[in-house]
Order: C-alpha cells, then sequence, then structure tokens
C-alpha cells in the first residue's frame, strides 16, 4: 500500500470511531426510549440498563472526545438558568398554555408524564433518573446534536469542520431537529437548541454547551422533584 493510500485509510478509520464515538451513546438512549415505551411495565430496569449502557459507551467509547473543561463557566452555567427560566416560563405565565392543540396532537403528543406513579416515590428510580438528565443526557446530546451533526451538515467529514462553524442551513436544521425531540415542548426545546447553538458558535467551546445543558436539567430535575411537576419528564 502507497503512503498516500495508507494515510487515506488511516484517516477514514479515524473518522468511523469518531462517528461511533459522537453518534453511539445518542442512538443507544433514543433506542432504550422505544424499549420503554413498549414495554412501560418495566420501566425501572429499562431505565437501569440505559443508564448503565449508556455510560459504558461514553466512558469507553466517547472519552477521548468528550470535553471537561469549559472556558466559560460561569457564563454557561447562566445561560443553563436562563434556557431553564424560558422552559418553564410559557405554563407560569399562561397556565393551560400547554393544552392548546399545537401542543397536543398525534404528531408532538401531550404534556403528560409516562412514568409510572408508583416510581414518583422510588428513591433510587428518581436517582438514576435525575442522574440521567443531568449527567448522562448533556453528554451524548451535546455530542450528538453539536459536536456531530451541526458539522457534518457543513462537510461529512466532520473532523475537519472546527466546532462552532457556523452555517445557516446546519445552525437552523439543528435547533429544529432538537426541538422535534421534545415533543409537546418543541417551541421551548428550539429555543434551547437556538440558544445552544448560538453559544457554541460564540465561544466554539462544546464544553460549555454541556455545562449550560447540565444546569439547565439540573434545574428542571429539581423543579420536578420539588413541585411535582412530573409532566416535565416525558
Amino acid at each position: 500500500m502507497s503512503g498516500a493510500a495508507q494515510a487515506a485509510s488511516e484517516g477514514a478509520g479515524s473518522l468511523r470511531r469518531a462517528t461511533v464515538a459522537y453518534v453511539a451513546p445518542f442512538a443507544a438512549f433514543i433506542a432504550f426510549l422505544g424499549v420503554e415505551r413498549l414495554f412501560p411495565g418495566a420501566q425501572a430496569n429499562v431505565q437501569a440498563a440505559r443508564f448503565v449502557l449508556v455510560a459504558v459507551l461514553l466512558a469507553a467509547v466517547s472519552r477521548p472526545w468528550i470535553p471537561l473543561r469549559p472556558r466559560r463557566p460561569v457564563a454557561s452555567a447562566l445561560l443553563g438558568v436562563a434556557v431553564f427560566a424560558v422552559w418553564i416560563g410559557p405554563d407560569l405565565v399562561w397556565p393551560g398554555y400547554r393544552a392548546h392543540w399545537l401542543f397536543r396532537n398525534s404528531l408532538t403528543g401531550a404534556a403528560a408524564s409516562s412514568m409510572d406513579a408508583g416510581l414518583q416515590a422510588n428513591v433510587w428510580f428518581l436517582a438514576q433518573r435525575v442522574a440521567t438528565s443531568v449527567l448522562l443526557v448533556p453528554l451524548l446530546e451535546e455530542l450528538f446534536w453539536r459536536g456531530w451533526m451541526m458539522r457534518w451538515l457543513v462537510k461529512p467529514n466532520f473532523l475537519t469542520v472546527p466546532l462552532g462553524t457556523y452555517t445557516a442551513q446546519s445552525f437552523w436544521l439543528v435547533a429544529v431537529l432538537f426541538a422535534s425531540e421534545h415533543g409537546p415542548y418543541w417551541e421551548v426545546g428550539l429555543a434551547a437548541g437556538i440558544a445552544y447553538n448560538w453559544w457554541l458558535v460564540r465561544t466554539r467551546d462544546l464544553a460549555g454547551c454541556v455545562l449550560a445543558h447540565a444546569v439547565t436539567n439540573a434545574c428542571l430535575a429539581a423543579y420536578v422533584l420539588l413541585r411535582g411537576e412530573w409532566q416535565y419528564w416525558l
């Protein structure tokens, strides 16, 4: 094999490994959500298996690509709090807002928790749910949406695209797809996607987006548990 061919082969292998690292945890998480809906009676067991598998994937496969030190931690955390305020704001200001057909239909579903009522007092289940929401979801979603897709839409060899590269197509398509992931909360999901995308473009720091996302989810988890607003945990 010539030197150029060997370099190309090594480059393709590196791209495949990076793609798996960025995509696999998210894909596994989404697959488990499907399993959870198919077997609602096994919710606790499915959540435990999901937590373990996703954590293993992040640690064993994605670890070299996970950024750990945000450059602007205070600003990132404040952004996370602001996104949380936007998330719950419409329901606080306009009671019944979420009952509008835009947020309750066959496409988005309804703002109602799929959690079995008996699990709302299960400390172990709730601890896993919070850990998943605060520790795992920000990592796997930021790796997928802003670490991989936002760059892959610019160029399939996404490793050659610097983090935070802006194109209108990649910015807005990722924001819209991120919104669609959040069902009846799609409009605040869109706002969150725009905010996190903007922060990446501004800072070129994926770790800052992970921190902002984690703070948003931590605030929302506290709100759910302290006020019993279980509908935010779909």
